[in-house]
């Protein structure tokens, strides 16, 4: 039998080591001497700096004294298809190894930097800073900034951190914070924080009612331009060529102009005369349509209220397309007069409370006007308040009658939903199955009817 390589011995104890230094702080905050001082010493003998193994020295600063870990840290924790042994067979392992005692000391940085949020007051220094290292684990999953934290929406994999951060915005003595502006200017929106904004709104006044009402803005406006680019990017509808092309310099169909006007080439003169330009056709073919949205903005929904808000007024912006948006928990609101506005809309907005389903639908049918010319989209849990027969009726007789009708379990960036499964077993029957809750699917559904 050979022996055990002694290097090979050490890269793996090494591993192990950070590895279980980051699981016993992740579990207790307390030091553990011995795993501390041999943790320093990996890092030390591996040319990485000591603020690696200190929670309390944010990524950013870090990366500040550090430039060269940035190009690192980015892709850390993706995994690699292919395997980087290569033919020279032992000493690739053993650069491969080498390799892996690093990646655990920067994974083990940003891990503990975001999962060990500590106990007691936060404050909005603190929160800025672990919402920076929420964003370096991002960059280290290959997740789009936000992706993890149920926030703007984008793609991704991954834990979803919007739980600690919650509990974070939670711990923070917020009203005190807003009320001066030097640490208010400190916060980042986010949909955590958004929450907590829009529950609290009724008991801000002043200064603090002002940066309130920034951040929110700040927010809605960060997350309106991705929808934007999504609805953008969608399927369109057919051109029209019924419509005559605008004769503008970007519509100018250069190519067709030169085949179109080839006979009126001189030779003697290498030439070519142009008698006519044509234009491309940009106008689409659009039929009136009308959107209604209902959101259910109890509790358990407030991403998917934030989403719905601004995305219907996105859709409000479209020629030809005329939207109705209605919010319910016990009672419903008609949100239609802010729908171009969707700071002000949700500023009206009264997250929290039950679910009363029959009430919004009360609100929602007479605006259905002509049947197979409207879409109503319904964003709900569809967890009643033991009225779940006289909602389905009511969502049933609006389908029959040539409602385009569209049930949807949550809006949030990671596509998680949880849906009261008799109403989802109902809606698959119907021949109307829950869309899935990530908001592409969703923004893909409406441009699809819509266009």
């Amino acid at each position: 039998m050979t022996g055990e390589n002694p290097e090979v011995s050490s890269h793996d104890s090494r591993r192990q080591v950070l590895y279980w230094r980051l699981l016993a702080r992740l579990f207790d905050p307390e030091e553990q001497a011995a795993l501390e001082s041999a943790s320093l010493a990996v890092v030390e003998d591996i040319g990485l700096p000591p603020a690696l193994l200190d929670p309390k020295v944010s990524v950013d600063s870090t990366v500040q004294r550090h430039p060269e870990l940035a190009a690192e840290l980015d892709g850390l924790m993706v995994p690699d298809p292919e395997s980087t042994t290569g033919s020279d067979g032992d000493s690739a392992d053993e650069r491969d190894r080498a390799a892996e005692v690093r990646r655990a000391a920067l994974v083990s940085k940003v891990l503990l930097n975001v999962f060990a949020s500590g106990s007691g007051t936060v404050t909005a220094g603190q929160l800025s800073q672990w919402q920076s290292d929420a964003g370096w684990l991002e960059r280290a999953l290959g997740c789009e900034p936000g992706a993890l934290r149920g926030g703007r929406p984008a793609g991704g994999a991954g834990p979803e951190l919007g739980a600690i951060e919650a509990d974070l915005v939670r711990r923070m003595h917020l009203r005190e914070v807003l009320a001066d502006p030097a640490l208010a200017s400190r916060l980042t929106p986010s949909m955590s924080l958004i929450e907590q904004l829009l529950r609290d709104k009724g008991n801000l006044s002043g200064v603090a009612l002002a940066n309130a009402k920034s951040l929110i803005r700040r927010f809605v406006d960060e997350v309106a331009e991705v929808l934007r680019t999504q609805v953008e990017k969608s399927t369109v509808g057919a051109l029209d060529r019924s419509v005559p092309p605008k004769r503008v310099f970007r519509n100018l169909d250069l190519d067709r102009t030169i085949w179109k006007n080839l006979t009126n080439w001189s030779p003697e003169e290498e030439r070519l005369y142009v008698d006519r330009l044509y234009y491309r056709h940009t106008a689409r073919k659009t039929t009136p349509q009308r959107l209604i949205v209902v959101v259910d903005q109890s509790g358990s929904m407030v991403d998917s209220m934030v989403n719905c808000t601004i995305l219907a007024s996105i859709f409000a912006g479209l020629p030809k397309v005329d939207v109705h948006l209605i919010a319910y928990d016990t009672r419903a609101i008609d949100l239609t007069p802010w729908v171009d506005d969707p700071f002000e809309t949700l500023l009206r907005t009264n997250l929290g409370g039950g679910n009363d389903g029959p009430v919004a639908m009360a609100m929602a049918r007479p605006k259905i006007t002509e049947p197979r010319s409207t879409v109503m989209v319904w964003i709900s849990d569809f967890y009643e308040f033991d009225r779940s027969q006289p909602l389905f009726e009511g969502i049933e007789a609006v389908h029959r009658s040539g409602v385009k009708f569209i049930p949807v379990g949550s809006v949030t960036s990671s596509g998680r939903q949880e849906v009261n499964p008799w109403f989802r077993e109902r809606f698959k029957a119907l021949g109307t199955p829950v869309v899935s809750g990530h908001i592409r699917g969703l923004v893909h559904e409406l441009k699809t009817f819509l266009t």
